[in-house]
C-alpha cells in the first residue's frame, strides 16, 4: 500500500498556553519535539509550522473583497499550526494526532491531502 499524505491541523487556546507554568510549557514543547524527532527519523514528516495568532478572513461580496479579523472573533480556540505527514494509513495519521499534546485540551483535525 502506497503512503498517503495527511494534514494534521492543530487547534488550541492561546490563553490556556499562557496560563501554564514554565515547567508545564517546557513539558508540552518537549512532547512536541519528541514527536517531531520520531516522525523525522521514520521519514513520515513532510513539514510542520506554527502559525501567528492574528488572522484575516477574506470573502468576495458583490465583486468586492470584505476582510474581517480572524475566522471567528468569539472563538477561544484558534488554528495554531499544522504538520503534514506521509503515512501508510489514516489510522497512523490519527495515532500521530492523538499523541500531539494539543489533542488533550484543544483539538487535532486530520485531513487527507489530495493530489
Amino acid at each position: 500500500m502506497a503512503p498517503v499524505k495527511y494534514m494534521l491541523l492543530i487547534y488550541n487556546n492561546p490563553a490556556a498556553i499562557d496560563a501554564l507554568s514554565e515547567q508545564e510549557r517546557t513539558r508540552l514543547f518537549g512532547e512536541v519535539d519528541t514527536i517531531m524527532a520520531e516522525l523525522t527519523a521514520s521519514g513520515e514528516l513532510i513539514r510542520g509550522e506554527a502559525l501567528a495568532g492574528a488572522a484575516k478572513t477574506v470573502r468576495l461580496r458583490e465583486g468586492s473583497p470584505v476582510t474581517t479579523d480572524g475566522p471567528f472573533i468569539e472563538a477561544k480556540e484558534q488554528f495554531a499550526g499544522y504538520i503534514a505527514v506521509d503515512v501508510a494509513t489514516e489510522e497512523r495519521a490519527i495515532e500521530i494526532a492523538a499523541r500531539w499534546p494539543d489533542s488533550e485540551w484543544g483539538a487535532m483535525e486530520v485531513r487527507q491531502i489530495l493530489g
